[in-house]
């Protein structure tokens, strides 16, 4: 790491890599840790959710000078390279442009539905359809899954506590969220599965006696348990989330079903940001008034009960989000093939290194909210909707000054 940003992160108290879920997303997330490793920007605790439970995983179950291969390695092995079927050849040939690229992700969205993928679920035989049991409640089988996770992943370096790792998950009978933290539990491949277990796909797992399934039912983004954590201290925190709140109005069907994932995926993310930023708020001005009483009022019950919440925590968010390409389509999360690997893990990858050229950014927050943001597509975003505004405004009061002249030559 640079000299300037081994300054910055020390001012932390912690550094936390939040990770969302998102299937053959998460390939994204892959791209950011190696950016941030690159910086050598190592976090103490990694939370994640579905596909961010396995990157976690990935990530803390390994040395640092290893977790990016690691990643590499898993995301090889569940989207290898694939030569077309000779029909998928016929299709692809009769197609050019975008639209063949669009059909090419149909194809391998379709080929992982019926075929699964390597070193990650595979179709039951015979059909759920057919079976009794377990068997009964799913599509795929995820043994595959427990075979690379017992083969990538050092599950005694996860339970030594190196790094703190936790995985969200629901519990099918209660309907309750849990966090599977290596702080409070023994982890197991278990829990990182069941963290991804998503309904009717995945199989529920089982633990100590109760059965899991994908956090993201519930939360797709585990920022929440990190904001909330005490004792509260200084943190800098990378949320890496897989699916953007921010899109358009859809036209097709397609686009429909794409949508309705992006906004019930992204959990809320910013709204869930803005809200904590005003309960830090409040916890740092109960902070500062505190110290301003007299000290006779220091065990007064009212006082006592507001030092329990009072926090002079300061907190950074950098955020990062996938955005979408023009060619994908609702199956964006369960299409593998190794070209769009390759090509979300880049985009990780170049979106850091973005955002790290602001060094600003991982400066220890002032003010008094005591809480930051920072997200370039954010940014992005605005000066396009504020340069849309502007040539909205400029056509209109255009149209109206040839109204006006019209009429004035009428």
């Amino acid at each position: 790491m640079s000299e300037s940003f081994k300054k910055l992160t020390d001012l932390y108290d912690s550094v936390v890599l939040v990770l969302q879920g998102g299937g053959a997303l998460g390939a994204y997330q892959g791209g950011v840790f190696a950016a941030l490793a690159e910086h050598d920007i190592q976090p103490a605790w990694i939370s994640g959710v579905s596909i961010g439970a396995i990157n976690a995983a990935l990530i803390g179950g390994n040395p640092p000078e290893k977790r990016t291969a690691a990643l590499k390695e898993f995301w090889e092995t569940v989207a290898p390279p694939t030569a077309p079927t000779p029909l998928e050849a016929i299709i692809l040939s009769m197609t050019s442009g975008d639209d063949k690229q669009t059909t090419a992700h149909k194809l391998s969205a379709f080929r992982a539905l019926m075929s699964g993928q390597p070193g990650f679920f595979k179709p039951r035989m015979p059909s759920p359809l057919f079976s009794n049991g377990i068997g009964a409640t799913s599509y795929y089988d995820t043994k595959p899954l427990k075979d690379t996770l017992e083969r990538l992943v050092d599950f005694d370096r996860i339970n030594a506590r190196e790094t703190r790792v936790s995985f969200g998950a629901v519990n099918v009978r209660t309907g309750n969220y849990i966090y599977f933290d290596n702080t409070t539990h023994h982890i197991k491949p278990e829990h990182i599965m069941a963290s991804g277990a998503l309904p009717p796909g995945f199989p529920a797992v089982e633990i100590d006696g109760e059965f899991y399934w994908d956090g993201g039912l519930v939360s797709n983004t585990p920022l929440f348990q990190v904001l909330e954590d005490t004792p509260r201290r200084n943190m800098l925190v990378f949320q890496v989330d897989l699916w953007s709140a921010h899109g358009t109005v859809p036209n097709t069907m397609a686009a429909v079903l794409e949508r309705q994932k992006d906004i019930t995926y992204s959990s809320r993310t910013r709204l869930n940001t803005d809200s904590e930023r005003t309960a830090q708020a409040l916890r740092n001005a109960t902070a500062r008034l505190l110290a301003k009483l007299p000290p006779e009022l220091a065990n007064d019950p009212d006082v006592l009960a507001l030092k329990k919440n009072a926090c002079p925590a300061l907190i950074n968010i950098v955020h990062l989000i996938y955005q979408r390409k023009r060619h994908e389509l609702d199956n964006k999360d369960y299409e593998f093939s190794n070209g769009t690997m390759q090509a979300h893990w880049q985009c990780g990858l170049e979106d850091t290194m973005h955002s790290l050229e602001h060094r600003e950014w991982l400066k220890l927050p002032t003010g008094a909210s005591g809480m930051v943001t920072h997200d370039a597509h954010r940014a992005e975003d605005r000066a396009e909707d504020k340069a849309e505004a502007k040539a909205k405004a400029d056509a209109k009061a255009k149209t109206k000054a040839q109204a006006q002249a019209q009429a004035a030559a009428e």
